[in-house]
């Protein structure tokens, strides 16, 4: 078989494999003899059937078996052993008239070739590294939220500031019927507040929804709308209380601390406070490691030129999968995942080129033993043998759907620590809401 390479541009190929007599021969034959064997055709017996009926009534069917399987093999062959970097799969072009009475056949593949480029992982412009400080107002903030949570409801005739309201917005145009239980802090303004302070279990109020809650996605919330119904919603609707409750803050005693953190983990509201300052720090760095992944993302797609082979890209979209796509539901889906390829394209060049990013079995292994201990230690297995661990290992390592979702928590460790040493960043303290207001505002 003669395989060659036709490069249209540095982004787009065509393999050609001729195909000659000699590739397929012996394998037809063979099949056809074990059709013969084994066929049942009325009127003759098995084994006996004439070889001239045989090659009739399957060689035209076998013959095309055979060849695709040939060419797929030889194609993946030839990909691998010309270290092809292929975008998609080879795409074969249409050939309807093949005379599958000839002896010899051409088949052409078109095929999408990743780019060459380089990564400048430093760059020009500093991306901010958010660090956020927990200060005595977050933690006393949050002290106050737990001991809410664990507090008790005492129920009251008439609202007054601060309490808890249960009861039923209504408007029959709208189609709204939604039970709902809030706190009056979320109200806005003093307007709509006075309309609640003062009124007793039984009372009907009638509010406007322009407004009526501080957080715009409260409103969506406790009138049980979607998000895009609720944005922006100018109707009057009823509120019918049915229950108000004081919540009462659970005490800080050694009750408290233990339904916390388990028996004697805590025993001091100094311990308290440095034990959620601990927690806090954790849970704000994963957050802040995340946007800082998703900055530098960001960051490098913008800053990273290079071209795709978008039409053949548009095209293998529409004839891959099991749902045809359109020409234009095909330029959408790709749209739609360009900036997704072209991460995936600076990350395999970044990785490459940088030998302590590459997974190795060995790793995994071990982040792997590491993950399940943690775990173990949290359902209070402290003391697992190297034995106990491995037997997991083992079985994690067995199934691949877990063996990829390891390895992609791996990979987005190695490239953090990686980004975080070699990026150009600037270091940026705030507080909790200040990382919120600034990190997440609207473009």
């Amino acid at each position: 078989m003669n395989i060659k390479r036709t490069d249209s541009d540095a982004l787009n190929a065509t393999i050609t494999l001729e195909v000659e007599k000699a590739d397929y021969h012996h394998q037809v034959e063979n099949v056809l003899a074990n059709y013969r064997k084994t066929a049942n055709i009325p009127g003759f017996r098995k084994g006996h059937i004439p070889v001239s009926l045989i090659n009739k009534k399957y060689r035209v069917p076998v013959l095309v078996e055979e060849i695709n399987k040939l060419i797929q093999a030889e194609l993946n062959k030839y990909i691998t052993s010309e270290n092809l970097n292929l975008l998609g799969n080879p795409l074969p072009k249409s050939q309807d008239n093949i005379n599958w009475e000839n002896e010899e056949f051409t088949f052409e593949f078109e095929v999408g070739l990743a780019p060459e480029f380089e990564v400048d992982v430093k760059g020009k412009k500093a991306i901010t590294q958010y660090e956020i400080k927990t200060d005595d107002k977050t933690i006393n903030n949050q002290i106050d939220r737990i001991r809410e949570n664990y507090g008790k409801l005492i129920a009251k005739k008439e609202v007054a500031e601060g309490n808890e309201v249960t009861g039923v917005f209504r408007n029959d145009e709208e189609e709204i019927n939604a039970d709902a239980t809030f706190s009056t802090s979320k109200i806005k303004g003093k307007t709509n507040l006075k309309k609640f302070i003062d009124a007793k279990v039984g009372d009907t109020l009638e509010l406007k929804t322009k407004g009526l809650f501080e957080n715009d996605q409260d409103l969506a919330t406790f009138l049980k709308l979607d998000s895009a119904k609720a944005d922006g919603l100018k109707v009057d609707v009823t509120f019918e209380i049915t229950e108000v409750n004081e919540r009462e803050k659970a005490e800080l005693n050694q009750e408290f601390y233990d339904k916390l953190f388990g028996p004697d983990t805590v025993k001091s509201e100094d311990e308290l406070r440095e034990k959620l300052r601990e927690d806090a720090a954790k849970q704000f760095a994963q957050q802040t490691d995340q946007k800082l992944l998703t900055d530098i993302t960001e960051s490098l797609i913008e800053n990273t030129k290079f071209d795709l082979p978008a039409d053949f890209l548009k095209r293998w979209i529409a004839n891959n999968g099991e749902n045809q796509f359109t020409e234009e539901e095909a330029a959408e889906e790709y749209n739609r995942s360009e900036k997704g390829l072209r991460y995936q394209l600076i990350e395999s060049n970044i990785v490459k080129n940088n030998e302590e990013l590459q997974l190795k079995f060995e790793d995994l292994q071990d982040y792997s033993r590491t993950m399940i201990r943690q775990q173990m230690a949290q359902y209070g297995h402290m003391d697992a043998t190297d034995e106990e661990v491995d037997q997991v290992v083992a079985r994690i390592m067995s199934n691949q759907d877990e063996v990829k979702r390891m390895s992609e928590q791996l990979q987005n460790e190695k490239m953090l620590k990686f980004f975080k040493e070699n990026a150009k960043l600037k270091k940026k303290e705030l507080t909790y809401e200040q990382f919120i207001e600034e990190a997440y505002k609207p473009q």
